[in-house]
């Protein structure tokens, strides 16, 4: 009997011992770039950059969508807005280097007033909230419940009204009691890194994923056991949450702007983009043709001409996103052709 549990117990043991072994190597290959700030009993992490002298924008909070971390947002914008705003580049609670905090931080209300508790924390009084994917759930909640710390919205590719449907079953599998932690360390690393290459590319689709893009975001920082069990807590409660708080949008005043793309298949923009431009009063909705589920780097340029919009410049963003169609557009046009100017030898 003895003999039968251990021949049980030992691919588990050597699962859990890869799975610790690879998580800190993740850590060890993306360290923290940020700087951890108590606030109020657990602490953020964030990559704060001063306000430069000679800005011309608001204050950028800039949060990140599910399975990520800051790095995709600060790959994404910290370079072409150098210079121009004070940024903030927020680790939601749990992921990448944050701390998780209390039960209301499995929601987005709660990690909407973490990060407005990280605002006081670090001097910023008021800013443009830019919110990707899942955080744009957030940065709906922090519009409704945080008026006064609001300069403007900007969503891209949000996640924000109730779906049809469910989640996948890995994420019930992860927040599940007991079965959950096994899972969590013995199986996510593998299963998670068997997933990676294809996940990436489904969110770029239809055009093609930036060549450095899992190098530089440190995506692998969500296969920690702890992390994808926060990141499976979040989706598991996103519908019945979406369901009793989107009905509050309509009570959001600041600037806003949606951006989305007509490809994305990972949240519909007929049911969440749509749905914000119908409830959010003087929204603006900006479809860009032909993009996927990240319009902050196939249209980045769209991006920031809105928080300038936002900011009260003049800016026509439907003009911009048709150049940036037609940017998009030649560089698919490029890469199709690129494989015929290889001889046919070489390609077989």
């Amino acid at each position: 009997m003895l003999a039968e549990v251990s021949a049980l117990l030992a691919p588990l043991a050597a699962a859990i011992g890869y799975s610790s072994y690879k998580a800190r190597q993740f850590e060890q290959t993306f360290p923290n770039i940020g700087e951890l700030t108590d606030v109020g009993g657990y602490r953020m992490n964030a990559v704060h950059v001063p306000r430069p002298e000679n800005a011309d924008l608001p204050a950028l909070i800039f949060i990140h969508g599910a399975s990520g971390n800051l790095l995709d947002q600060v790959v994404a914008f910290r370079a072409p807005l150098e210079g121009r705003a004070e940024m903030l580049f927020v680790d939601r609670p749990g992921h990448g280097y944050s701390e998780r905090g209390g039960p209301d931080n499995a929601i987005p209300s709660g990690q909407a007033d973490s990060i407005a508790k990280l605002m006081e924390k670090r001097g910023v009084e008021k800013a443009i909230i830019v919110g990707h994917s899942f955080g744009g759930a957030i940065a709906a909640a922090f519009g409704v419940r945080h008026p006064e710390k609001t300069a403007g919205l900007l969503f891209l590719a949000p996640a924000t009204h109730p779906w049809p449907g469910g989640i996948d079953w890995y994420y019930h599998v992860a927040a599940t009691p007991v079965i959950g932690w096994l899972f969590n360390h013995a199986i996510v690393v593998p299963l998670g890194l068997s997933r990676l290459e294809r996940g990436t590319l489904n969110v770029f689709r239809p055009n093609p994923r930036p060549s450095d893009y899992i190098q530089k975001t440190g995506l692998t920082l969500v296969l920690r056991p702890r992390t994808f069990h926060h990141n499976a807590k979040d989706f598991k409660r996103l519908l019945a949450y979406l369901k009793e708080q989107s009905p509050l949008y309509s009570k959001i005043t600041a600037p806003t702007v949606i951006i989305t793309g007509d490809k994305d298949e990972i949240v519909w923009e007929h049911l969440h983009s749509r749905g914000l431009a119908r409830d959010i009063a003087g929204s603006e909705l900006v479809i860009v043709r032909g993009v996927g589920h990240k319009p902050d780097y196939l249209a980045t340029d769209v991006a920031i001409a809105a928080m300038e919009k936002i900011a009260g410049k003049s800016r026509d963003l439907l003009a911009a996103a048709r150049r940036a169609e037609e940017r998009l557009a030649a560089s698919r046009d490029q890469a199709a052709a690129a494989p015929s100017l290889i001889p046919g030898a070489l390609r077989a």
